[in-house]
């Protein structure tokens, strides 16, 4: 029975069309690969679970990879407010929001897809003022909805942008962004440098990690990160497609929490096994990324919170850590993991069996697993003892209550790897 078809997007990689995701008169997406894109053998799937095929993938298969790209919880419902959109409509969402997205991909109307030219008008940096405005902005309408088109998974308030002479600014139509802003909430003082020292901290012991720096501006501080789907080469910037964990798994972000249904670790470390080009050393990457967050108290560290990362030549990888916060300093957050590490929910529950178990997971070996961990927290309690530089951040007593906590916590997983 063929169903009405009420609207349309062009789903472009890049400047080139990949697709098209279409909305029928039920409510279900529909998404189709463009015979152009079918017929070029240097062409990619657009996700893991979305191979390359002539029939269209329905609403099931689909809708996961597309939701999720869109921003979650109350940064959805306030956007959608403002769009006058239901939150529950990811293609409306990605219609209006989906020039800019995570990884290689946007949406448009066709004639704007085969038309659009990002050169029509000149990032402006902003002063402060114009930051201090932009924030306002933010909190009201997230992404800037129905000023701009932008998406970024996540509840917190973020927005992409580009830097002109090392300035804020925000992009031009169809151009693509480099950096991501996070104002710092006042619910949560300190958030901006507890990420930055934290992604800080990963990149100083080897664990590839966004480039971040703290800044004040707009009256408040907030972190600049530097977009690793992005490749600026002669002045020119290409998107890197990548999807996270839970597109990858065909996980709704609602349910990105294990305890809501979502992925655990033995998923996560299958799904890197099957899909990553080299996959006994990205095992290894996330086992580290995983025992880094165990360290610095990361509760938070759900399937959205890790991604795989394609590479110009279809190579596919572990991206670059994102999203690293302590957040068990934080008394009115959980400090249950997001995911079980061999069943324990918190630090106090570990134990050497909770490691083996880990492993298991991981399929991995414990005595790898336990050097590996025993390493890692070795390498972090001397970069604290040391002392560590984050960018933009010149008073270290800001983040010293912070390096305390991570150094104790080393401190007792290296006793229970140890026993």
């Amino acid at each position: 029975m063929n169903i009405q078809i009420l609207d349309r997007l062009a789903v472009l990689w890049g400047e080139r069309l990949a697709g098209e995701l279409a909305l029928d008169r039920n409510g279900a997406m529909r998404f189709t690969y463009a015979r152009s894109w079918l017929r070029d053998p240097q062409a990619l799937p657009i996700s893991f679970l979305l191979p390359l095929q002539a029939e269209p993938f329905e609403d099931r298969a689909c809708k996961p990879f597309f939701e999720n790209l869109l921003p979650e919880e109350w940064q959805r419902e306030a956007a959608a407010r403002a769009l006058g959109i239901s939150p529950g409509n990811p293609f409306r969402l990605l219609k209006a929001l989906g020039g800019d997205t995570a990884g290689a991909l946007t949406f448009w109307q066709d004639d704007q897809a085969l038309s659009f030219d990002s050169t029509t008008r000149t990032p402006v940096p902003l002063d402060d003022a114009d930051l201090a405005a932009l924030f306002g902005r933010m909190a009201q309408r997230p992404m800037l909805a129905g000023e701009a088109r932008y998406s970024l998974a996540g509840a917190q308030s973020k927005l992409p942008v580009v830097l002109v002479d090392n300035r804020i600014a925000l992009a031009s139509d169809a151009q693509a962004t480099t950096h991501i802003i996070k104002p710092e909430p006042e619910r949560f003082p300190g958030l901006a440098a507890n990420e930055a020292f934290c992604l800080t901290l990963a990149k100083s012991i080897g664990l590839a990690a966004a480039d971040t720096e703290w800044r004040f501006g707009g009256g408040r501080p907030f972190l600049l990160v530097s977009r690793y789907d992005r490749i600026t080469e002669s002045g020119t910037t290409r998107r890197l497609h990548q999807e996270d964990f839970a597109q990858a798994l065909r996980v709704m972000s609602s349910r990105k929490y294990a305890s809501d249904g979502g992925p655990v670790f033995r998923e996560c470390f299958d799904l890197v096994r099957r899909a990553a080009t080299d996959p006994e050393t990205e095992i290894l990457k996330l086992i580290g990324a995983a025992l880094f967050n165990l360290v610095i108290g990361n509760a938070d560290a759900h399937a959205k919170n890790f991604s795989l990362l394609r590479g110009d030549s279809g190579e596919v990888a572990l991206a670059p850590l994102y999203d690293l916060i302590s957040t068990v300093g934080w008394p009115e957050l959980s400090n249950r993991f997001a995911m079980k590490y061999g069943g324990a929910r918190t630090l106090d529950d570990m134990s050497g069996g909770s490691f083996e178990r880990f492993a298991a997971d991981a399929g991995g070996d414990y005595e790898m697993v336990r050097a590996r961990g025993l390493l890692l927290c070795e390498r972090i309690m001397h970069g604290l003892e040391m002392g560590l530089d984050t960018p933009g951040l010149t008073d270290r007593s800001a983040v010293s209550a912070l390096a305390t906590l991570i150094h104790d916590r080393a401190g007792r997983i290296s006793l229970k790897l140890a026993g």
